[in-house]
This record gives C-alpha cells, sequence and structure tokens, in this order.
C-alpha cells in the first residue's frame, strides 16, 4: 500500500492565509457598516431646495466672503441652494435687486444684499452669517425662523449705545474704528483754535449767559456742517462704488493727508499745508469781535454766530477733510445699511464734538480759557498724520486689519507708538545742551 504523506503547511503558509481571511472579513465587515450607515444617513429633505439669493458687487471684499460662506454651508447641507447676482456691472441685475427689496418692503442700499425667502440682510458679518443659516435650516425643516441669537464664536456682539439703543459691534469692528477716528479727528487744530479763540472775546463781556449761547450756537453749527459735509463725502463714495480700485483711492487720499500733516510737525505751514492760513486769521478775529461790540444785541450775536459759524465750518474744511473720507471708505466697505449708517454718524459725531464741549464747559464754568499753541497744534498733527498714514498702509496691505477689534487696536496703537516715539526724538535733539 503506497503511503500517504501529509505535508504540514508552513507557518509562513498559516500567517498568509490568516491575513486573507482577515482582509476578507474586515472588507465584508466594512460593506455592511456602509450598508448601515447609508441606511442612517438623512434622506434629501422632499420639496423644492432653500434659496440663497446673494445680490454682490465686483470688487467688494465683503461679497466675496458672503459668497464663499454661504457657498461653503449650502455644500454641507442638503436642500440648500445659492444664486448670485452681480449688481455693479450688470444693470438688469441691479433692476432686479431693486424689485426685490421693494416688494420685501426694504431698502436694497449696501451690497451683499442677501435674501432668504421673505428675510434679507443688507452687509456682511458673522452675526449675519448665522442669522442666514439658522433661518435656512429653519425654513428647511419646515420650521418658523424666530428670533435669531448671534452664534458663539462668531465675533458678533450687541453694546448699548447711550441715545442710540443697540448697535451691533461685528467682527469688521465698525464701531470700535468709528470711535477710534472721531476721537483723533476732534483733536483738530484748526476748529479748536477757532474755538477758543472766540471763547476768549466773548470771556471779556463777563456774561456767562453771553458765552454759553454764543458758544453753544458755534458747536451747533459747526457740528451741524460737518455732519452734513460726511453725509456728502459718504454718498459720493456711494455713486463711486463701482469704480475699481476705490479702496486704493480713499488710501492714496489718506496717505496724502497724512504725510502733509506729518510734514507740518516738522516744518509747519512751510509749503503745502492744511491748516488755517495766516491771511485768513484777521478776518475771523474782525468777525469774532463784532459780537461782542457795545449795543449788540444778543438775538443780534446768535444771527452773526451763526454766519460766522457757517463760514468758518467751510474754511475748515481742509483741515478736517482727512477722516471723514477714510471713515466713509471704510464704513462704505463695511456694507452698511441706511440705519447702521446713520447711528454710526451720530456716534462719529458725538465723539469729535467731546473735546470741544469739555473746553467749552469748562470755559462757562470757569469764565477762563487757554488759547491753543503752535506746539500744541503740531503735536496734534503728528498723531493725526500717524493714523492717516497707519490706516492707509492697513487698507492696502493689510485691508482684514481694519475689519476686527484686534486689527483696529493694532493700526492705531502703532500710530500711537510712533507719534510719540518722534515727539520724544524731537523733544530730545531741540532739548538745549546743559554745558
Amino acid at each position: 500500500m503506497a503511503r500517504e504523506t501529509v505535508v504540514a503547511p508552513s507557518s509562513r503558509t498559516l500567517l498568509l492565509a490568516a491575513g486573507v481571511l482577515v482582509a476578507l472579513a474586515l472588507t465584508w465587515a466594512n460593506g455592511t457598516a456602509g450598508a448601515s450607515a447609508d441606511e442612517v444617513t438623512p434622506a434629501e429633505p422632499a420639496g423644492d431646495p432653500v434659496v440663497i439669493d446673494i445680490y454682490w458687487g465686483d470688487g467688494c471684499p465683503y461679497c466675496h466672503d458672503a459668497i464663499d460662506d454661504l457657498t461653503a454651508f449650502a455644500e454641507r447641507e442638503a436642500g440648500i441652494e445659492v444664486r448670485t447676482f452681480e449688481v455693479w456691472y450688470d444693470a438688469d441685475n441691479r433692476a432686479t435687486m431693486v424689485r426685490v427689496a421693494e416688494e420685501l418692503g426694504v431698502r436694497a442700499d449696501a451690497v451683499p444684499f442677501i435674501v432668504v425667502g421673505t428675510h434679507s440682510w443688507s452687509g456682511y458679518s458673522g452675526g449675519i452669517e448665522g442669522a442666514i443659516e439658522s433661518t435656512v435650516l429653519d425654513l428647511r425643516d419646515d420650521r418658523s425662523p424666530g428670533e435669531i441669537p448671534a452664534l458663539e464664536g462668531s465675533g458678533s456682539a450687541v453694546v448699548d449705545v447711550p441715545f442710540l439703543g443697540d448697535v451691533d459691534l461685528d467682527e469688521r469692528s465698525t464701531l470700535l474704528a468709528t470711535v477710534l477716528i472721531a476721537l483723533v479727528d476732534g483733536f483738530n487744530p484748526c476748529s479748536l483754535w477757532v474755538l477758543t479763540v472766540l471763547l476768549a472775546l466773548v470771556l471779556h463781556t463777563g456774561s456767562r449767559r453771553r458765552v454759553l449761547a454764543i458758544g453753544g450756537t458755534f458747536l451747533a453749527v459747526t457740528t451741524l456742517i460737518y455732519g452734513l459735509f460726511i453725509v456728502g463725502v459718504y454718498s459720493t463714495l456711494g455713486l463711486a462704488s463701482a469704480m475699481d480700485g476705490l479702496r486704493l483711492v480713499v488710501a492714496a487720499f489718506a496717505l496724502t493727508f497724512g504725510l502733509v500733516n506729518v510734514k507740518d510737525f516738522f516744518w509747519f505751514k512751510r509749503g503745502v499745508s492744511f491748516t488755517i492760513s495766516d491771511e485768513r486769521k484777521p478776518g475771523i478775529y474782525r468777525r469774532a469781535r463784532s459780537l461782542i461790540r457795545p449795543g449788540v444785541t444778543l438775538p443780534a450775536a446768535l444771527v452773526g454766530t451763526v454766519v460766522m459759524a457757517g463760514g468758518i465750518a467751510l474754511i475748515e474744511l481742509p483741515c478736517t477733510a482727512g477722516f471723514p473720507v477714510i471713515w466713509s471708505g471704510l464704513m462704505r466697505s463695511a456694507g452698511l445699511s441706511t440705519a447702521e449708517f446713520g447711528s454710526l454718524l451720530g456716534v462719529y459725531l458725538a465723539i469729535y464734538l467731546l473735546d470741544e464741549l469739555v473746553i467749552f464747559v469748562a470755559a462757562v464754568l470757569t469764565m477762563r480759557v487757554t488759547k491753543l499753541q503752535d506746539r500744541h497744534g503740531r503735536a496734534l498733527k503728528l498723531i493725526g498724520g500717524m493714523v492717516m498714514i497707519a490706516v492707509a498702509v492697513a487698507i492696502v496691505v493689510f485691508p482684514d486689519a481694519m475689519e476686527t477689534i484686534s486689527g483696529v487696536l493694532a493700526v492705531f496703537g502703532v500710530a500711537l507708538l510712533a507719534s510719540l516715539a518722534l515727539l520724544a526724538i524731537e523733544r530730545a535733539v531741540r532739548r538745549p545742551d546743559p554745558t
């Protein structure tokens, strides 16, 4: 009988067989798990998708952010569609946007203008993004959209501003930029000089009532004219918002004014200078003195103050035009609604007027005032000029810097530190040698 020979498998063969079995088992398990996953994956929502219409302008950075963010959101979630309509260069799309806004009972005065059903938003921020996403999900899941809070971590916050109510302080930090720009703008040597001269002359009458009436009227008229000037600048930038490179135009404007102001710190009133010329000062003195001549009644003095304030406000515009253009450009880029712009303009004028109010109230209470000296004017021009230069650089090189709280603080902080450094160097160089 032939002897049967049994060949025992080697250990390598056993390992190979085991590996094949394990691979087959894993493959089967993955297939089963995939089938299970498919079974629990939510089905496509029934019915038509929820549509997000974005009316945008070519060259608007916030529009591009909105398109990118909401497109990514639609790709993550089922049953959502994003449609985009360029309105700065396409007249038909622009007409459609206006018609849709009228049907919704709102004004499409800023881009991006975003529409979801009967809901609409002008401008774009983290808070708006969160509100849109919540509204879309509610509509998709057949829930009634309610009041949607800002999402945690979105960078949105609401602060209660006295006399103005709630103001949204979002990631673009328009409120913070408004406060800081207006604060620096308020320390304007031209307007401070005129105010101190006027108060100094009226104080000679010895009448606190006359000082209060004339000084208050002067501040009210000049502030009103300044506010109208800012509205005009903002409107002009709105008409030119379709122009390529508008941001560069604003930056160039800021850089020019900034360099001239810094120049005035080193060479005051030499060459080009945005200040009240010495030729105009005698006329300002004469107008101010005419208000306190013997026999001039208070009503007549107030009428003269209104006329004088209007003329001086126009004379001062070259001194003050830099910051309104910068601020208006930033607000245009932020895509504000009319109500938001009005609220922030109120904040701007209140902050701008703050330092003059301090001087005015102090003069009424103490019946004395100190006139602004050239050295004070030079220092204020330096700080204002450095801020303009820093903002101009940020607009071009770091455009996102003016959209965050930390970025705004960094831009103004760098400008202030540079100004203090130059003031310290100038003082050290001009200090007389004790030997």
